[in-house]
């Protein structure tokens, strides 16, 4: 009881009510289409609890992040989408590892559950755009010669995937909108292959769920930057307040 009680006071109801829609929403999915393919279900399951943790700033959603990044290569590897497991495996899950590192670096005045928001510069973007172009180039040739299928959204994919993993890194509240960009394109692709095999709608739907979690986490953390601001004003006043005494 004492643990439950820590959770409601962790997550507001408005986030209880989105992890468990977003949980209920994937194992109903699961059951209405008979589906066998557990491994995609319990990916499905931690990539939005990572989300979720990821919404509140918590680097624990960045260890789990690393975990979905290597059960979902296997799932894109199922399908021959080797844009995607490329991405995941040698840019996305370095990148969580990365971000991982960073977030557990710079909690908020020492509150490791939550990350200190960072507002990035001209420098940073003017890096993140090299950056984009360069990896976008170099997974489009290799994929190209990988024959991946539907290699335009799956190029697309690399492109907002490493742009979300670059803001992420760099704690920028701007990262959810990247994901959100590339679920779109991921719901895409998965809508592409349940042409084919509709046991892949479990996974467009997952992507639906992390679309609606990232828009969240977008809203959040600006409301995270809003309140740390402020908090660091206040903090600025106190620290003069006495400095004068």
């Amino acid at each position: 009881m004492k643990g439950m009680g820590a959770i409601n006071g962790y997550f507001s109801r408005r986030e209880q009510f989105l992890w468990l829609g977003s949980v209920g929403l994937i194992v109903l999915t699961f059951l209405l289409f008979r589906q066998s393919d557990y491994f995609s279900l319990v990916s499905s399951l931690i990539g939005v609890t990572a989300l979720i943790l990821c919404a509140k700033g918590n680097p624990l959603g960045q260890l789990l992040m690393i975990v979905f990044c290597l059960m979902y290569a296997a799932i894109s590897l199922g399908y021959s989408y080797y844009g995607e497991l490329l991405t995941y495996l040698l840019m996305c899950l370095p990148m969580a590892v990365f971000s991982f590192v960073a977030w557990i670096r710079h909690p908020y005045q020492g509150n490791h559950a939550q990350v200190t928001v960072y507002r990035i510069t001209r420098r940073d973007l003017a890096v993140m755009v090299i950056l984009t172009a360069a990896v976008t180039n170099l997974f489009y040739f290799l994929l190209s010669a990988l024959h991946t299928v539907n290699l335009l959204p799956s190029t697309i994919s690399v492109t907002t995937s490493f742009l979300a993993a670059y803001l992420t890194y760099k704690r920028s509240p701007y990262y959810a909108l990247g994901y959100a960009a590339n679920d779109v394109v991921l719901i895409i692709l998965w809508v592409l292959a349940s042409l084919s095999d509709p046991a892949y709608l479990s996974v467009v739907i997952c992507f639906v769920v992390f679309l609606v979690n990232d828009l969240y986490a977008f809203f959040n953390w600006r409301q995270m930057e809003r309140h740390q601001a402020a908090g660091t004003a206040a903090g600025g006043k106190e620290d003069a307040s006495c400095s004068g005494i």
